[in-house]
């Protein structure tokens, strides 16, 4: 059965535009078109789609409160189209906290270079909120301890110098509830490492920074480790653990051009698995594909521990998936527990 999707957006020719994309993939069907946000949740409302794509500029109703009433009404994922901008990043994080659940930019030569690759993640993206990208497969109760995991790892949770969250789509909603629970004495630092453009960074920070009683800062190359803070991958660029004497740093670079996420999850936990063998905490949220999984496998075979978000709490259960099966997840939790867990486990 197709996904069906109601296409939201002031301009006509960017909604035949984005109609002509769609209906190249023959699981997807478009089953409205809207002009304004008005017209969106009464769509909405009466065509159930499965899938929203709704601009965030419009007349009448604006995306943000096309978006807030959407989740009141008839709950359904959405998908922002956003500007690269200081502004369109603050709109998207506001879309973000109305109940969209991802975001793409609006100019499409920003996603790729090629029709074809434009096609391919938007089809993708959409095809992921709709369905969850759930895998097939025996589930593991939230909370419960992985078969493949000794009892004997719980002992080495106070060695733990280090907490690392990984995180895709849905990751920014995510992130803000389990930071915002976190209390002000939290002992230890935390990484943090999302898909977001570059652009978007600092503004999700700054936000996260007011929000919460920890410290949240955009991550700097050189940024000495101090706990009860948290340091946000920048966009576009890679982010290591790294030694300045007795202390914990951060190494933040472009890195290799070939790597398909930059920031990369893969990238910061190999890299606290070569620093703190045994001595940190990751934890892989909701999202698309499978980045972190390596790097949390090298974090395992070391000592430290790894913990999934379950599937039913995933907006996309791509990236914690990875990692369950793989063996390598000590816990899987909702997300709803992952706050208390870490004070727990510190």
């Amino acid at each position: 059965m197709p996904v069906r999707v109601l296409v939201v957006d002031d301009s006509s020719f960017f909604r035949r535009q984005i109609k002509r994309i769609l209906a190249s993939d023959s699981q997807i069907e478009v089953v409205g078109m809207a002009a304004d946000g008005r017209e969106a949740v009464e769509q909405a409302r009466q065509l159930k789609p499965d899938a929203i794509t709704m601009d965030v500029s419009m007349p009448v109703m604006d995306g943000i409160s096309a978006t807030r009433e959407i989740m009141r009404v008839q709950p359904t994922p959405i998908l922002m189209f956003s500007s690269l901008t200081t502004e369109g990043a603050q709109a998207t994080l506001d879309a973000l906290d109305a109940g969209a659940v991802d975001f793409l930019p609006k100019q499409l030569q920003d996603i790729a270079h090629h029709p074809e690759e434009v096609q391919r993640v938007l089809c993708d993206r959409l095809k992921a909120i709709a369905r969850k990208s759930r895998r097939s497969g025996r589930k593991l109760a939230a909370g419960a301890i992985a078969p493949s995991t000794p009892a004997a790892r719980s002992s080495k949770a106070s060695r733990i110098k280090l907490v690392a969250i990984g995180t895709s789509t849905g990751g920014p909603v995510a992130l803000q509830s389990i930071l915002t629970e976190l209390p002000a004495d939290f002992p230890v630092p935390i990484l943090l490492i999302q898909h977001m453009p570059g652009s978007f960074t600092p503004a999700f920070a700054k936000r996260l920074d007011q929000l919460c009683r920890i410290g949240v800062k955009e991550a700097e190359d050189g940024d000495v480790l101090q706990p009860a803070s948290a340091y946000l991958a920048p966009g576009g660029r890679q982010m290591w653990l790294k030694r300045r004497g007795d202390k914990l740093a951060l190494r933040v670079e472009d890195g290799d051009p070939a790597l398909t996420y930059k920031p990369s999850v893969d990238v910061t936990f190999s890299s606290i698995a070569e620093l703190l063998p045994g001595q940190a905490l990751a934890i892989v949220l909701t999202g698309m594909g499978s980045d972190g999984c390596k790097g949390a496998q090298l974090l395992h075979q070391g000592g430290s521990r790894v913990w999934a978000q379950d599937e039913a709490s995933s907006v996309v259960y791509g990236m914690p998936a990875a990692v369950y099966e793989a063996g390598i997840a000590d816990k899987v939790l909702p997300l709803k527990d992952v706050a208390t867990q870490m004070v727990k486990a510190l």
